[in-house]
C-alpha cells in the first residue's frame, strides 16, 4: 500500500498518511486560515498569492505520526473554534480537526506534505475552492468538481461515525480529550494576526 510521508519543516515531527487515495485536495480562502498563518509567523509559506491554504481533506485514521509527537501543538482562534494542530519546535502547520473527536475530519496543510509535485502524485489536483470571498483576487470557483468531491468524501464521514473507527485519531484520547492542552489565542493576539491580512 502506498503512503505519503508527512514531516514539520525542521524534521522533528513526522508521520505517514496511510491511505492518500482516500484524501481530496482544496483550497480554503477564510480569514480565520489567514490569520492562524500569519499568527505561526508562516504566512509566507503556507498562503498563495490569493491568501489560499492548500489543505487535504481526510480521516484522522489515516494518519500515524511516528516521530518528534511531543512537539505537536494546538491552538484555536476563539474558544468556540477548530483545533488547528501544529509542530511546536519550528510552528509548521500540521492540519486542523473538528474541537470534537466525535466528528472525524482532518484537513492537512501542504506544508507538511513536501512538494506540490508529491502532493499531485499521491492527492491528485486541487477539486474545490470555499471561502473565495475572503481571497485576496478572484480565483476560479469549481463548482462541479467540488460537488463531486463532497459526495465522495462525506460518506466516508458518515461510515467512520457509523463502525467506530473515529476513535481512531493522533490528535484525542481515548476519553476524546486533545491529547495536548490548546491554547485559545487571547483577543490582542486575534486581533495582531487579523491585522496582518
Amino acid at each position: 500500500m502506498k503512503t505519503h510521508s508527512l514531516q514539520c519543516r525542521c524534521g522533528k515531527l513526522t508521520g505517514q498518511v496511510t491511505v492518500p487515495r482516500k484524501g481530496g485536495r482544496g483550497v480554503c480562502y477564510c480569514k480565520d486560515c489567514q490569520a492562524y498563518a500569519h499568527f505561526l509567523g508562516t504566512a509566507e509559506v503556507v498562503l498563495d498569492d490569493m491568501g489560499g491554504t492548500d489543505v487535504v481533506a481526510t480521516l484522522p485514521k489515516h494518519l500515524r505520526l511516528t516521530g518528534g509527537v511531543g512537539a505537536l501543538a494546538c491552538l484555536s482562534l476563539t474558544e468556540r473554534g477548530i483545533l488547528r494542530w501544529y509542530a511546536g519546535c519550528c510552528r509548521t502547520p500540521i492540519g486542523n480537526t473538528a474541537a470534537s473527536r466525535g466528528i472525524p475530519y482532518l484537513g492537512l496543510v501542504h506544508t507538511c506534505l513536501g512538494s506540490l509535485e508529491a502532493i499531485e502524485a499521491s492527492f491528485g489536483p486541487v477539486r474545490m475552492r470555499v471561502h473565495t470571498k475572503s481571497a485576496k483576487g478572484h480565483p476560479s470557483v469549481m463548482p462541479l468538481s467540488q460537488a463531486v468531491a463532497l459526495a465522495q468524501f462525506i460518506p466516508t464521514v458518515v461510515l467512520a461515525r457509523l463502525d467506530g473507527s473515529y476513535r481512531t485519531t493522533p490528535f484525542f484520547t481515548h476519553d476524546g480529550s486533545p491529547v495536548v492542552p490548546r491554547k485559545v489565542l487571547t483577543s490582542a493576539e486575534l486581533a495582531a494576526a487579523r491585522q496582518a491580512l
